[in-house]
């Protein structure tokens, strides 16, 4: 457990402000709002990202890129993405112990986020907001990027990991979810396209910011227009495909990921076709015919990879995500399975609403 720790006395090694409140409600990192005037303290989370400087050399280089393409374009650079505020040794965080590291980011004025809007005005909004972001970084050299997490979405290996899991039993618990595990291992067949899309040259590899829930992006407080991308902690290599599909894994459900009463869970196709429209106004000239043909799968396939990650880590005793109750994760996994099955069947419409959504 990290040791209490003075904000105001890590403030002085950025020269900024001399309050830091708590702020927002990120699951990761400890946010802090820094007044006089307006910034952003954050402390990493070192048990996840363990390698600061790989991390903050992904984010200031993909800030630095995105403000110099927004100032070609005659944007605003100043709330159209992230400023990292530099120490006053000129380092990108301050380090007080392994545990305790800091980075302070500029506040973006007149912004507000969203928790969990559903709305097609929403969601067309975030789609805009996330597929500007993927077409400004179109020319980056991807190539400079660390990969922070490795293999997140690398959907084969969170397959063995399940596999392993059903091997092992830890917790003793494979024989009382059979059916769980059996629909798991029957779509494990085309749980790999993208990946393989990938490694055969058919699907490029892209600058990624696999965590596009709504309140990742922050929206214009007077207008709702998408204005900046942000928690962009696991920027690294990877599909478009990973972006759009997570999220409408989230936009799309009709239940949170742990509602248990699954006659309430079920894809809303109309937030995909919000999504995808305002999504493909910004990046209908930059995909490929792989990359469009595979956007309905690509919901399925991050809604499959999740609820295996739930059901592993169930079989193995609860080790990796926070539980706020008895069979909490064997309820999320139930919960994304039923959410594929229902997205399965809606494939041939989604497509559709691909093809009109590049017409229009």
């Amino acid at each position: 457990m990290s040791r209490e720790i003075d904000r105001n006395d890590i403030l002085k090694h950025f020269a900024i402000g001399t309050v830091a409140e708590g702020y927002g409600n990120g699951h990761i990192n400890d946010t802090y709002l820094v007044t006089m005037p307006r910034y952003i303290l954050q402390r990493i989370n070192t048990s996840i990202f363990r390698n600061p400087d790989q991390l903050m050399e992904n984010i200031e280089n993909v800030t630095a890129f995105l403000r110099e393409r927004i100032k070609e374009d005659g944007g605003d650079f100043q709330r159209g993405t992230l400023t990292v505020v530099p120490t006053l040794e000129g380092g990108r965080y301050y380090k007080v112990d392994d545990e305790n590291v800091f980075r302070v980011y500029r506040f973006v004025e007149g912004t507000k986020t969203i928790e969990n809007s559903k709305t097609p005005e929403d969601l067309y909004e975030a789609g805009v907001g996330f597929g500007h972001f993927q077409k400004l970084l179109a020319d980056f050299p991807v190539e400079r990027l660390h990969e922070t997490i490795k293999d997140f979405h690398h959907t084969p290996k969170r397959i063995e990991a399940l596999r392993q899991a059903i091997r092992e039993d830890r917790a003793g618990r494979a024989g009382s979810v059979r059916a769980e595990i059996d629909f798991a291992l029957e779509n494990a067949s085309w749980a790999g396209s993208v990946v393989q899309g990938m490694e055969a040259g058919r699907i490029p590899v892209r600058v990624t910011h696999n965590d596009t829930k709504i309140n990742n992006i922050l929206f214009d407080q007077d207008t709702g227009k998408a204005v900046c991308v942000i928690d962009l902690d696991t920027v690294m290599p990877g599909s478009m495909l990973y972006d759009f599909g997570d999220a409408l894994r989230i936009g799309g459900s009709t239940a949170a990921e742990d509602e248990v009463e699954l006659d309430k869970v079920w894809f809303d196709e109309r937030a995909f076709e919000a999504f995808a429209k305002g999504y493909l106004s910004e990046m209908r000239e930059a995909l490929t015919e792989d990359e469009l043909a595979l956007l309905p799968l690509s919901v399925k396939l991050m809604t499959y990879e999740c609820g295996i990650r739930f059901l592993t880590d169930y079989l193995n005793g609860d080790t990796y995500f926070k539980i706020h109750r008895e069979h909490h994760n064997l309820d999320r996994a139930r919960n994304q399975f039923k959410l594929v099955a229902d997205i399965a069947g809606k494939e041939g419409l989604l497509a559709k609403m691909v093809e009109a959504a590049l017409k229009g």
